[in-house]
């Protein structure tokens, strides 16, 4: 395995902006993401827009489509402190 090596830039990401990545890194639109899990394309746009909050039912639903843990969507950008790890 290769060694961790931390990024020279780290950006901020929302909620929503999880959701869109990796909605687009798997090549789906909103359409398809909501065909996959039977959320309607407008609440799908309003959560990665930041209008509406996704919850965790819908963090779990959105996991399963986008093959993901929920936590991912859930909490972007969370850093695991090393003294932890």
């Amino acid at each position: 395995m290769k060694d961790y090596r931390k990024a020279k830039k780290t950006i901020e990401v929302s909620v929503g902006d999880s959701v869109r990545i990796l909605r687009e890194l798997q090549g789906l639109s909103q359409n398809q993401l909501a065909s996959l899990t039977s959320i309607p394309q407008s609440t799908i746009s309003a959560i990665e827009n930041g209008r509406v909050n996704l919850g965790i039912e819908r963090a779990k639903v959105l996991a399963r489509a986008l093959n993901c843990h929920p936590a991912v969507l859930v909490f972007p950008g969370w850093e695991l402190d090393n003294a932890v790890a």
